[in-house]
């Protein structure tokens, strides 16, 4: 049993991050998820594994079009909305409009067009993380930790 966020707290703080993402670059939605502390009542762990699924929700759920959805991909450097259809159209436009290059395989490169997040004093006064790398996933080992096995 998993319990997602409470999406009128932590829809408006994934908002707010992607309203940071400069034109010409772009950000995951693991990316996005990794600067929101894990939600009150989540679970740590399950926050980990879902959080980027729960971003994703909260982007879908925008109507705010001041807000740059179009610069929010997956962790591929792919547009997530179904391929050939009206929305990916768009988005992949409107970031082909900022300079956003995508490869012959439809994706973005991420060590090109990836953003590395907020400025540090703005995440702490919103009470943000710093975000992890565009396109690389947390080990599951943390090196600093000793392993069982």
């Amino acid at each position: 049993m998993f319990n997602p966020p409470n999406p009128e707290v932590f829809n408006p703080m994934v908002w707010k991050i992607a309203r940071q993402v400069p034109e010409g670059r772009v950000t995951t939605y693991g990316q996005i998820a990794s600067m929101i502390p894990s939600p009150e009542g989540v679970d740590p762990l399950q926050y980990e594994r879902l959080g980027s699924r729960w971003v994703g929700s909260a982007m879908r759920a925008l109507r705010d079009e001041t807000i740059p959805w179009q610069r929010v991909i997956n962790s591929q450097g792919e547009i997530s909305l179904p391929k050939g259809s009206k929305g990916a159209e768009e988005q992949r436009a409107l970031l082909e409009m900022e300079g956003i290059i995508f490869s012959a395989s439809g994706r973005v490169d991420l060590t090109r067009f990836g953003w590395d997040g907020p400025e540090p004093e703005w995440l702490a006064a919103n009470g943000l993380l710093p975000p992890r790398t565009p396109g690389k996933r947390k080990s599951p080992h943390d090196a600093s930790q000793p392993r069982l096995l």
